[in-house]
């Protein structure tokens, strides 16, 4: 399984930023795919998640009413628009996949196995 993410850089407080991710092993039949964060120092952090077939989202306080994952099936894609950002929104961002599996890193109802490289989100005047 291969994640690759792309859209993070530098935004002011306030902004906003889209952020992708493509699965490019065929076409991604899994449970879910869900976006995870971490700051310098600090733990790995659910964001959302967004189930590959209902299209259901999940996501943590953090990112509620801030935050809109959603997903294009026919790319294999998965995005995260954040809006109102702030400089504690800062992290590099993960994507990853529950194919199913019933292994994983656990976050909300989904068991994470896959994870991209992750895309840095500077969030900063």
């Amino acid at each position: 399984v291969h994640l690759v993410e792309s859209g993070g850089g530098l935004v002011q407080p306030g902004g906003s930023l889209r952020l992708s991710c493509v699965y490019s092993g065929g076409t991604f039949r899994g449970r879910a795919m869900g976006w995870f964060r971490q700051a310098p120092g600090q733990a790995r952090e659910y964001v959302a998640a967004i189930g590959w077939s209902s299209g259901d989202t999940l996501y943590a306080d953090s990112g509620k009413d801030r935050f809109t994952i959603s997903r294009d099936k026919a790319m294999n894609t998965v995005y995260l628009q954040m809006n109102s950002l702030t400089p504690e929104d800062s992290a590099v961002y993960l994507c990853a996949a529950d194919s199913g599996e019933g292994s994983g890193t656990g976050a909300a109802k989904y068991l994470y196995d896959s994870w991209g490289q992750g895309t840095q989100v500077i969030v900063s005047s």
